[in-house]
């Protein structure tokens, strides 16, 4: 009899895989195809960025010129703002500003962040789900979910367009299904004439890349015993805040879908909160106050994620 009982745990347990295994093929390959479709056509979005700070509306713009990537995102309402792309240059344009340049491979304030993560990756800690078929923009869609295996991030609810593999939605939601932020296209053009009314700016003059002062590299005292899973370190460094006489130890983190930081500094003589949290959207601040320092982790994790990131730093020598 037990014999009976294994053999049949085992055959559904195959059973079971051999349908989970294809979807996760198909719809990581769907996703994939994003990816690429983002960063390769020449395609013409308009959208809007619906959060709790309230409705933007857009219009982005894409394509390649000599291999390279140009793009443009320019803000519809209110006083203008253009981000443009040209390569690895991403150049900024604000009412009342100085324009600037940072370095970087895409518009950060465009397309959700999704579409340019790496899922053949991600596909070791997120489970893509298919769900169905609908319309976005008048355009046939193919839904997936992507929800972490761990529990310990937000999940996505993504519509790609059938035909090209762009996004055209895109639903951030909470630990309890809330969205937290959509990204949603009103219209989607796909055609090579928009490389030539992008032309002009291949030979735009474009301001300098701004030189940002480099963190102090040194070894920390400190090490994250917990991290959420696929969760890689990017950057670190110390930064002083002359103004306060402080310094602030800092790591980066992210998965290439969700990024945080942890900063630890010396509380110092002045009274300050044991325990502090502010959230908005998907991004949230969360400090204690342990061992005479005060830890705060910043970025695009659930709150509860936030502090266990913070319990678990043990502090020791120098790494």
């Amino acid at each position: 009899m037990k014999r009976f009982w294994f053999a049949t745990c085992l055959l559904a347990g195959s059973l079971f895989y051999s349908a989970l295994a294809p979807a996760q093929t198909d719809t990581g390959a769907l996703l994939q195809k994003m990816n690429s479709a983002s960063r390769a056509l020449s395609y013409e979005l308009y959208f809007v960025n619906v959060s709790n700070q309230g409705i933007e509306s857009l219009r982005y713009r894409h394509t390649l010129f000599n291999r390279h990537s140009l793009a443009q995102l320019v803000q519809l309402d209110g006083p203008r703002r253009e981000i443009v792309q040209r390569g690895n240059s991403i150049s900024y344009f604000d009412t009342g500003m100085e324009p600037f340049s940072l370095p970087g491979d895409h518009i950060v304030d465009a397309l959700p962040a999704l579409a340019y993560a790496d899922f053949n990756y991600l596909a070791n800690y997120y489970n893509f789900i298919p769900v169905a078929r609908s319309r976005i923009a008048d355009r046939l869609c193919d839904v997936i979910r992507i929800v972490p295996r761990d529990g310990s991030r937000y999940s996505y609810v993504v519509w790609l367009d059938a035909e090209s593999g762009l996004p055209l939605r895109a639903d951030l939601q909470g630990r309890e299904g809330e969205v937290l932020e959509q990204y949603r296209a009103i219209s989607l053009t796909i055609d090579q004439d928009i490389q030539t009314a992008m032309k002009s700016l291949e030979t735009a003059n474009l301001p300098p890349l701004l030189t940002t002062p480099r963190p102090e590299q040194t070894r920390f005292n400190w090490t994250p015993q917990w991290l959420p899973g696929g969760v890689k370190e990017v950057s670190s460094g110390r930064r002083s805040l002359p103004e306060i006489n402080l310094a602030i130890e800092s790591r980066m983190y992210s998965d290439g879908l969700f990024s945080f930081s942890i900063n630890i500094n010396p509380t110092g003589d002045q009274p300050i909160e044991q325990q502090y949290l502010r959230t908005s959207g998907r991004r949230m601040v969360h400090t204690e106050v342990r061992d005479n320092r005060e830890i705060t982790i910043v970025g695009e994790l659930p709150p509860i994620t936030a502090k266990r990131i913070a319990d678990n730093i043990v502090f020791g020598e120098a790494k």
